[in-house]
Formats: structure tokens, sequence, C-alpha cells
């Protein structure tokens, strides 16, 4: 599992992305003005994913679920994709808590 930081051709924002073994994308930041910033929303999700209570459970108005992962201020890191089923959000929750803390970092914004 990794981040890949990288930044919007059309607003200039930073974002990541953490993305599974197999390519798809697990959680998807906000935008930010720095790549500091960015680097520092990273290291959030690091610290914050190892709790199961920082995960916000969430219906869109299709009826898909998605979860949200929120820091200490409740303030929301980074949203996952939407899921079928309550089974699959919970696998994605889970592969966040395990993974994400030694996810490592690509940054794609010096290349």
């Amino acid at each position: 599992m990794k981040f890949e930081l990288f930044q919007s051709e059309k607003n200039g924002k930073y974002y990541f992305n953490l993305k599974a073994g197999n390519g798809q994308v697990i959680l998807s930041s906000q935008g930010y003005a720095s790549k500091s910033g960015a680097l520092n929303g990273i290291e959030s999700v690091k610290k914050n994913a190892v709790s199961k209570d920082n995960f916000d459970v969430k219906e869109a108005a299709n009826g898909k679920l998605y979860f949200s992962l929120l820091a200490a201020n409740k303030q929301i890191i980074g949203n996952s994709q939407m899921y079928a089923s309550k089974a699959g959000m919970e696998n994605g929750i889970q592969s966040v808590m395990t993974n994400a803390p030694q996810a490592t970092v690509e940054d794609l914004t010096s290349k």
C-alpha cells in the first residue's frame, strides 16, 4: 500500500491518494494549498488510521456506502471510494487501519 502525492493541473492544489497493492484507490484527500500541507495530511492519516473511532461511515444519495477518516479535531482527512456493500466498506476500513501507518509515499510532483 502506498500514498501517491500529486498536484492538480486544474487548480494547482496538492492531493494524495492511498492506494492498495492492486492499484485501487482506498482513500482520497482534500486539496491542500502547499506540498507540505499535503505531506502533513499523509502523516495525519498514518496517525489517525489506527483507531476505528476515527472512521465515520456514511451513505451517499445513491445508497452506496463510504467512510471518512477524521483527525482528532474531527476534520475530514480523506474520503473512501463508494462501496456497494457494508462488508466491502468494512474491509476497506480494516485495510486502511492495518496498512496506512506503514505505507510508503510516492511523490509524483517531482516527476
